[in-house]
């Protein structure tokens, strides 16, 4: 009879233990996965207007709008002209200017960030990126001059910049603001209710599941460049990858001018620009197919691109514009894959307390790599514009 009191009282405990995570267990697979649509949605709006300007720069240094005519794309366009002074049919600025436009801000935004960014409330950011995502649309859609889109341009890149040190800021505090996602906060607040999701639970014995909120609150001077060496590892690759592939989109795309093709000039760079990012798209989503570590032979490998479209801007050398498509797409997945992996990694050996720091500065790298590429890109336009 003892004996069996002590299986029943057994059963009864295992019982007790087993029974809340299966009954919860659907309700957090829910959360974990609104988390992730989350963050990919917040990721896709981030980024939409800074790519739309690029995808756009060459129509909005070509094709402004006149008293009469309101649109931006002219009635009837002409015929590319066959008998160009310039073998490259070259716009009088070079769509480098978009791309300084569209990064420079950003650049300043993630250089300050460091030192205080983080006393600003997330959502007064996510809203100031709406904001000025939406004033930079209006700002194109209605220009009459080159400097009134260029202000535009600088608006996507303030809600861009903003939004992306913000939103990798905050994935600190997640596994992968308001309507998806759970807030931190009240998936603590539900522990008591036996609503543990995996985000909650640590990857080691004896750390804590608790978020830390505050954590640059915290951190010293000492401490941040401590963090800031450790992670020039991926800094440095990832901001070589960028140089070379925003030298190639903004520096290059415009000159690889195909004439034998029923695209016009404006279409060949939009399907440029195109192809890029759906390489760019492709590769960023594939972390949970494959994972690479080695990011300085993703450097290695854009330079070579870099190298290749140099040459056949130069020379001219191959037949068709459906190669230069091909070349694109994989100049696209070497970026998109270096992105991904370079913060994946970030994130998996940072110490809890250093995660949204780190998250946070490491993504300067790809801005400055991008920054340095549009300001040689403007005076190899002039170069070889001149010299065809």
């Amino acid at each position: 009879m003892e004996s069996t009191d002590t299986w029943q009282q057994h059963s009864d405990s295992e019982r007790e233990e087993l029974l809340p995570r299966k009954s919860h267990e659907p309700v957090a697979q829910s959360v974990h996965w609104r988390n992730l649509v989350g963050f990919w949605l917040l990721g896709l709006c981030n980024n939409f207007s800074y790519v739309v300007m690029l995808s756009a720069a060459h129509d909005i240094l070509r094709n402004q709008r006149t008293p009469e005519n309101n649109s931006h794309v002219d009635p009837e366009p002409t015929p590319t002209p066959r008998n160009s002074t310039s073998r490259y049919d070259c716009n009088p600025v070079s769509t480098a200017a978009v791309l300084l436009a569209d990064i420079l801000p950003t650049f300043i935004i993630k250089i300050l960030a460091p030192l205080g960014l983080h006393l600003l409330p997330y959502s007064p950011r996510i809203i100031l990126c709406g904001a000025c995502a939406a004033g930079s649309f209006l700002l194109v859609a209605f220009s009459q001059a080159v400097m009134t889109s260029l202000s535009g341009v600088v608006l996507a890149s303030i809600s861009s910049g903003l939004g992306e040190i913000t939103f990798l800021a905050l994935t600190a505090f997640y596994p992968s603001y308001f309507l998806l996602l759970k807030s931190p906060d009240s998936l603590a607040s539900q522990r008591d209710g036996a609503l543990e999701t995996s985000a909650q639970q640590p990857l080691l014995a004896g750390e804590s599941s608790k978020p830390h909120p505050n954590s640059n609150l915290s951190l010293s001077f000492s401490d941040r460049w401590n963090v800031f060496k450790g992670l020039l590892k991926y800094i440095v690759p990832l901001a070589l990858v960028y140089f070379a592939e925003y030298f190639i989109n903004q520096g290059l795309f415009e000159l690889l001018f195909f004439r034998n093709t029923s695209l016009t000039h404006a279409q060949q760079y939009r399907w440029y620009q195109m192809l890029y990012q759906v390489g760019v798209f492709v590769s960023r989503s594939s972390l949970h197919c494959c994972r690479f570590r080695f990011i300085w032979l993703l450097a290695v490998l854009q330079f070579l691109n870099l190298g290749f479209l140099m040459v056949e801007v130069w020379f001219g050398f191959l037949p068709s514009i459906y190669l230069i498509f091909v070349i694109i797409l994989y100049e696209g997945f070497l970026g998109g894959a270096a992105y991904v992996n370079t913060f994946y990694h970030v994130s998996v050996e940072t110490q809890d307390e250093h995660r949204e720091f780190a998250m946070a500065t490491a993504c300067i790298a790809d801005t400055l790599g991008i920054a340095l590429s549009g300001a040689l890109a403007l005076p190899l336009h002039d170069f070889l514009c001149r010299s065809h």
